[in-house]
């Protein structure tokens, strides 16, 4: 992709409206022959957390397909993350599992260490591990819960995003998983939401720092997906009736959720940076 795209223009008017491209100095550039289908992430390297089930299992293999070389990062469930690995190679995909913790600084680094001596290189971050606790009351939110879930969704996304800066250069992206709870918040989610909040201003303000150096920071904000988080978080009954309150009156399955991401890393997006994109099945949010 051409990243230098002029920035002034030279004096010039046309008396007709809507104008005539031909007569334009410069034209504009409307097409790039280098973004074709199954392309589009070609020979790039994407680090994703909690990218061994749910959404992150859909990015990793839809990056996959674009031409990505895959890591993931996940916590202990082993048989998904294998399983997703297995699903990258059966596409010709390559694809390296690390696990631990990401609420440890020391990991992230030691991760993103791995990756950069694995692949050479770094280009996408997708920030998307992330823990949630229903609690009915303030009340119920203990210290421990609280730091916990702060230090998995935020501290977890600083860290990487942290380590990974020192390997990313022009056109490189970050993307972060946020939620529609960010915006709506949620009556029994209150710590989770917090985190969301914080990631939805993390992407904000590390677009604009990171601005100058080319690297673009969005994020996604779904609305209910079914992934493991789910029967994780709810009781059954709360399971058996999930998402039927939004205006599809269904949850998105996270293959919905997926092209989102890889629309993001790639250079389609080239300006766009400091955004969120809502995939929530027609919910209203509260800017």
């Amino acid at each position: 992709m051409n990243n230098n795209f002029p920035k002034t223009f030279p004096v010039q008017h046309q008396n007709v409206q809507p104008g005539i491209e031909e007569n334009m100095t410069p034209k504009p550039i409307y097409k790039n022959d280098d973004n074709i289908s199954g392309k589009k992430l070609k020979d790039k390297v994407a680090v994703i957390t909690g990218g061994d089930s749910g959404i992150g299992r859909a990015v990793a293999i839809a990056f996959a397909k674009e031409g990505a070389k895959i890591a993931i990062i996940y916590l202990n469930e082993h048989e998904d993350a294998e399983t997703t690995k297995k699903e990258i190679e059966s596409i010709g995909g390559e694809c390296i599992l690390i696990s631990g913790d990401i609420g440890n600084e020391e990991f992230c680094i030691s991760s993103i260490n791995s990756i950069k001596s694995k692949f050479n290189k770094i280009n996408i971050i997708v920030n998307n591990s992330a823990e949630q606790h229903v609690c009915n009351n303030l009340t119920d939110i203990t210290e421990q819960q609280l730091e916990k879930t702060f230090r998995t969704n935020v501290f977890g996304a600083v860290f990487i995003t942290k380590e990974a800066l020192k390997h990313l250069s022009q056109g490189d992206s970050i993307i972060n998983t946020t939620s529609i709870t960010a915006y709506n918040g949620n009556e029994t989610l209150i710590d989770y939401s917090m985190t969301k909040g914080a990631l939805t201003t993390f992407t904000r303000s590390l677009a604009l720092s990171l601005i100058t150096k080319g690297i673009r920071v969005n994020s996604v904000a779904p609305g209910p997906v079914w992934t493991p988080l789910i029967p994780a978080s709810f009781d059954a009954t709360k399971v058996s009736i999930f998402g039927q309150s939004n205006p599809m009156k269904r949850a998105a399955q996270p293959v919905e959720i997926a092209d989102a991401y890889v629309f993001l890393a790639s250079d389609g997006a080239s300006f766009i940076t400091g955004e969120t994109i809502h995939i929530n099945g027609g919910e209203l949010v509260n800017s």
